[in-house]
């Protein structure tokens, strides 16, 4: 297999269908567990024209009004009324309350080394995490730079200088690599949905130009030259966008979640489950623990694997490839991670304050890695983002 080849990742913002059921899902989260950091929490979200239907399963004691709270999500996304409208949208609701019989009042920080034991998997799943060093927060090189043209392009600074410009847009980067490491920008391929269509192609493609493309590419390592491709709308105009145009669904854009496919990951969602969910905070500790190889300049790539079984607390299996890169062999790798790290399920929840972080961050937590992804998310300060053990691994 050659080593030259060009990759290529996508982010969506905020006003995309799937990512405003993703963010209905954690706003859900975080006000569950801002009441009570004890309950368990899955809901999903699906959305058409004009309607959102939301499934809750809960054990909590938290008291919510969950309709309003998709709606205020549908406000602060800030779609036109006739894309979306958060007042006069048909809000569906399925919920199953399980508090009397699967409530428990869990204090992890309370616990001791043989209680933890007793916190165990409920699902079996298999995990992914990667780190590489293409960028400084040690994610792969497209889906790093899509998305922060996807951020930038759906920020206000942007929206109040392009006030014609509707929340649903998305990003593609792909990048050229040689030998193995990112060489140059191959293309850039922007998405942008407006109000209407006084604004024709050419005006667009110079606005994004100049607020968005070059903007992101001025704090760039990584050249664009005179052969990088840029397109703006190459099908032409979207007018309106988001629900109006096209549905979405809770957990769908799982690659933009996690590598922009350029690494493995579960394909499980990781939006709308409470922390004591395996497939979400199992998705976490395996980017934790390969950020923190990379971080430790044991390996310049590094895979994860963690397998956990169903009444497990640790995980079954604990595997780790550096495809080559790495500076001790990868089972020496792996017997490291092991010692350095307790990778049980309470334990990771509770060094990550995981069911608390809602409560303590003024607008929430999980909501805020709806978009733009869960991982490399340094702006977000995500805990598994740290690289408190890499002194400890070499």
């Amino acid at each position: 297999m050659s080593d030259d080849f060009i990759f290529t990742s996508e982010s969506v913002t905020s006003g995309h269908p799937d990512k405003l059921c993703d963010q209905v899902s954690d706003a859900i989260v975080d006000q569950f567990l801002a009441q009570d950091p004890y309950s368990g929490i899955v809901a999903e979200c699906a959305v058409a024209s004009g309607v959102m239907f939301i499934s809750a399963h809960y054990a909590s004691r938290a008291r919510l009004d969950i309709p309003e709270i998709a709606r205020q999500v549908i406000r602060g996304i800030g779609y036109s009324k006739d894309v979306f409208d958060a007042d006069a949208c048909t809000v569906m609701t399925s919920f199953m309350d399980h508090t009397a019989s699967a409530y428990r009042s869990l204090d992890l920080d309370s616990l001791d080394d043989a209680d933890l034991d007793q916190i165990t998997a409920k699902h079996q799943v298999t995990l992914f995490g990667f780190a590489c060093d293409h960028t400084p927060n040690l994610m792969p090189v497209p889906i790093d730079l899509a998305h922060r043209m996807a951020q930038l392009l759906n920020s206000p600074g942007v929206g109040r200088q392009l006030p014609y410009l509707l929340p649903d847009s998305k990003a593609q980067v792909a990048i050229e690599f040689r030998n193995g490491t990112p060489h140059r920008i191959h293309s850039i391929t922007l998405v942008a949905s407006q109000r209407d269509d006084d604004i024709d192609l050419n005006r667009l493609r110079d606005d994004l130009m100049e607020h968005v493309v070059r903007p992101v590419l001025k704090a760039e390592k990584l050249p664009a030259d005179e052969h990088t491709h840029i397109f703006v709308n190459p099908e032409g105009s979207l007018i309106g966008g988001g629900p109006s145009a096209h549905s979405g669904l809770t957990g769908r854009k799982t690659g933009i979640d996690t590598y922009g496919e350029y690494a493995r990951h579960s394909g499980a969602a990781l939006s709308g489950k409470d922390p004591l969910r395996i497939d979400r905070v199992g998705a976490y500790a395996a980017r934790y623990a390969a950020k923190n190889l990379v971080a430790a300049g044991l390996a310049r790539e590094c895979e994860v694997q963690l397998s956990y079984a169903i009444g497990q607390a640790r995980p079954a299996s604990l595997r780790v490839r550096a495809f080559g890169t790495g500076q001790v062999d990868d089972e020496e790798l792996t017997r490291r991670l092991q010692d350095a790290m307790d990778l049980r399920l309470g334990a990771v929840v509770r060094d990550f304050r995981l069911q608390h972080l809602p409560r303590e961050r003024k607008d929430g937590f999980y909501r805020s890695l709806a978009v733009y992804g869960h991982m490399g998310r340094e702006d977000a300060d995500a805990p598994w983002e740290r690289t408190d053990k890499a002194d400890a691994l070499k």
